[in-house]
């Protein structure tokens, strides 16, 4: 059954000739038809257009009437840790007392916390617990979706995990991107035989992960007090040898050498960035790796934010992402991530709208297939209730405007 949907108030983020990305001044613009429908077929984006111009006879077609809502392409969400065991609100606690990050983590408390909840986590448990998070952030609009590994930092607990996410791709209508991120944390174990570990990753954990296919991309914490600069080039030369690309988590805590080893092993996307300066943002010129931003993580732990005007104004591209986790970003609403973009990193609404589609997708690998309205592309898209603007999305930052999720074409919601 083909959809056909009509009087769409604004058809956004559409092209005629699709892009990788959208850089520098360009993340300004972003373009739309006004009273418009769209056809959907066979999964893919069939055509589109303004109503004047709508199809006389379909055969076969479910009409879905817009009433005058905005139809956007599905939010690709491309850096989450959306596979863990448990929350970890009394850590929020000790933040809200003024203990910091790293202090939580030195006390056993952070990543090393939901390392052990997960150990002691069946892995059906784990995927009921992830099933309910995927259906969520459905609901809130995304379609695409990057989860990491990483609360396991054993050889089988990393396994457990990936194939959770596996599972969530096969059962779920999301397009899923799974990244092995055993490099998320020393664990207690190894906390005096720091190359112990980094020998563990290197010639158990990614044979395993590549024998098993389990894995698109795999990640390291390249940041200060988790691995250096020399530890991450191990580790992504070693994953190179099995064809699995980087995405770096970087410069989050410091300025920790994360974006140039990034760039150096062509990195896809390097994320967090919030110590971003001159040399960093001159290094990614031109690299064709993807700076990321998870403005929900430096919200939660009252954190700086990154030069974002700084790195657009350079003409970099910028996405962005949820970094839903339990410890530094427990939500996977990108409408929110949209409203801290332009709150609280002076972003414009154009810059935030085509920072989670078309460059979010661009970030996982799939700004073919995904991230705007372009033909031939995957039909994932929502319908919004009538609203005044665009610009009306992330600033009324709590309200629900989503009425319509379609993915892959057919109904969700």
């Amino acid at each position: 059954m083909s959809i056909l949907i009509v009087n769409i108030g604004k058809l956004l983020q559409t092209e005629e000739r699709p892009v990788a990305f959208v850089a520098g001044k360009d993340m300004a613009h972003l373009k739309y038809i006004d009273d418009a429908w769209l056809l959907l077929e066979d999964g893919l984006i069939a055509g589109y257009g303004p109503m004047n111009n709508k199809p006389v006879s379909l055969p076969a077609v479910e009409i879905i009437d817009a009433h005058g809502g905005y139809v956007l392409p599905s939010f690709c969400d491309s850096h989450t840790h959306l596979v863990y065991a448990g929350s970890r609100e009394i850590e929020y606690i000790d933040k809200i007392r003024g203990l910091s990050y790293e202090v939580i983590a030195q006390k056993g408390g952070g990543i090393l916390n939901s390392v052990k909840r997960l150990h002691e986590t069946s892995e059906e448990e784990l995927f009921s617990q992830s099933l309910k998070r995927a259906h969520e952030i459905i609901s809130f609009g995304t379609g695409a979706v990057e989860i990491k590994s990483g609360y396991g930092l054993t050889t089988d607990d990393e396994l457990k995990m990936l194939r959770v996410i596996r599972r969530l791709k096969e059962e779920t209508p999301l397009t899923v991107k799974a990244t092995f991120l055993g490099a998320h944390a020393i664990p207690a174990l190894y906390r005096d035989d720091r190359d112990g570990y980094i020998n563990l990753i290197v010639n158990e954990m990614l044979p395993a992960v590549a024998a098993e296919k389990l894995a698109d991309y795999v990640d390291v914490f390249c940041d200060k007090g988790f691995f250096t600069i020399s530890e991450t080039d191990r580790i992504l030369t070693a994953a190179a040898r099995y064809g699995i690309k980087p995405k770096i988590h970087a410069n989050e805590l410091d300025f920790s050498g994360g974006i140039q080893v990034g760039v150096k092993h062509h990195a896809l996307s390097v994320d967090h960035l919030e110590f971003t300066g001159e040399e960093e943002i001159a290094q990614l010129l031109g690299s064709g790796t993807m700076p990321t931003l998870l403005p929900g993580a430096a919200f939660f732990l009252g954190m700086k934010n990154p030069p974002v005007r700084n790195m657009i104004d350079a003409g970099l591209p910028v996405a962005m992402a949820s970094d839903y986790n339990p410890g530094s970003s427990p939500s996977g609403n990108m409408k929110f991530v949209m409203s801290l973009g332009c709150i609280r990193m002076k972003m414009l609404p154009e810059e935030v709208i085509n920072a989670v589609t078309i460059n979010s997708a661009y970030a996982m690998g799939i700004s073919e297939t995904h991230g705007s309205i372009a033909i031939g592309k995957v039909a994932n898209v929502f319908i919004t209730e009538m609203i005044p603007s665009y610009e009306y999305i992330p600033y009324a930052f709590t309200s629900n405007i989503i009425v319509k999720v379609i993915l892959n074409g057919e109904v969700i919601k």
